[in-house]
Order: structure tokens, then sequence, then C-alpha cells
């Protein structure tokens, strides 16, 4: 585990997606929790369990299958701010990926939330991934 716990996650689920793992362990943290929360929400996630190993909490994501179970959906998870390159964007300039069809994940003053949430309530904040 590194410093930065969203290229983590995002990297642990891009890979399980890659070799056809049907779930992934990832730690439990309060930023972790909310965008799972918002994957689940839209789609990219089946399920969710949270498992406490060795005094610390694990989350459990089962990840979408296709129906006729020969593959997963193929999502695209990429991460846009870093430790070192922070991104931010007012409500008016984030971006829309695929003309609506994916979601960006930001950081606001009230919390983890789409890109579209964050057009509503009219705030900006540090754009962290995007994903299609």
């Amino acid at each position: 585990m590194s410093k930065d716990t969203i290229a983590d996650i995002i990297t642990s689920i891009r890979n399980a997606d890659m070799d056809k793992k049907g779930t992934v362990r990832i730690a439990s943290t309060n930023i972790t929790e909310n965008i799972i929360k918002i994957l689940l929400r839209e789609g990219f996630i089946e399920n969710v369990r949270k498992h406490r190993e060795n005094n610390k909490y694990l989350l459990i994501l089962t990840l979408r299958h296709r129906r006729n179970r020969k593959g997963t959906y193929r999502n695209i998870l990429k991460c846009i701010s870093r430790p070192g390159l922070r991104i931010y964007s007012n409500y008016k300039r984030i971006p829309r990926i695929l003309g609506g069809i994916g979601i960006v994940i930001l950081s606001t003053s009230r919390g983890i939330m789409t890109d579209r949430e964050a057009r509503l309530k009219g705030i900006g904040g540090e754009i962290l991934c995007y994903i299609w």
C-alpha cells in the first residue's frame, strides 16, 4: 500500500477486472468507502461487504459480470489527481466523460460526489478519477 489510497483502490479494481477475478479486497477508510458507495450506486460494482481481519477492516467488492458470464464489464478507471499534482475544477468546468455516459468522482467541501451531483449543487472540487 502506498500513500495514495485512491490510486490503490482504482488499480486493484482495474487489475482484478483485467484478470477476470470476481472479488477484490481493499483496505477500508472513509475515502474508499465513499468512493465504493458511488461505484455501487452507479452500477460499476455488484456488491460490497465489510470484513474484519486482524483488527483491520477490509472491503470485499464483488465485480459486476455480464449475464452470459464470459467476462466482466470492461470499465476504464483513470486516476486524475495524485499527491504530486492535484487537479481542481469549478462546477462549470467539470469535464463530461463520453458526453455524460461516464462519471467523474470529485472531492468537494461537502464530501465525495459525482460530477452530476456537483453540477446540481453548484460546487467544484478536486477531480479524483474518471470512470467509463
